[in-house]
């Protein structure tokens, strides 16, 4: 399991309109192959600022959501709502996918 989690700061004026387009992204993304979860979260204390936990099956996973045209049009459509980069962390799952921890 390959592990992104992707910090979004959006500007105060855009949120529900970045919300909107995210949610069509991750509805999306979900039907890809290679993606095992994609989780969309609000931080509770700055409503402004979003995670995005993508959980592919393969590294490659990643860079193949890359390629689609629902990532493109989300990207597109939210690059003017950033208050900010985004910035990512990677990580790889220690915990077997089967366990029920």
């Amino acid at each position: 399991m390959f592990i992104v989690h992707v910090f979004i700061h959006v500007k105060p004026e855009c949120v529900e309109e970045f919300k909107a387009a995210t949610l069509a992204n991750v509805q999306n993304s979900l039907q890809e192959e290679g993606i095992a979860r994609f989780d969309f979260v609000e931080q509770l204390d700055d409503p402004n600022r979003f995670v995005l936990v993508e959980a592919y099956r393969q590294p490659e996973d990643a860079a193949k959501h890359k390629e689609t045209a629902h990532y493109a049009a989300w990207r597109d459509t939210v690059a003017h709502m950033m208050a900010e980069a985004r910035s990512s962390l990677k990580y790889t799952n220690i915990a077997p996918e089967d366990s029920d921890w």
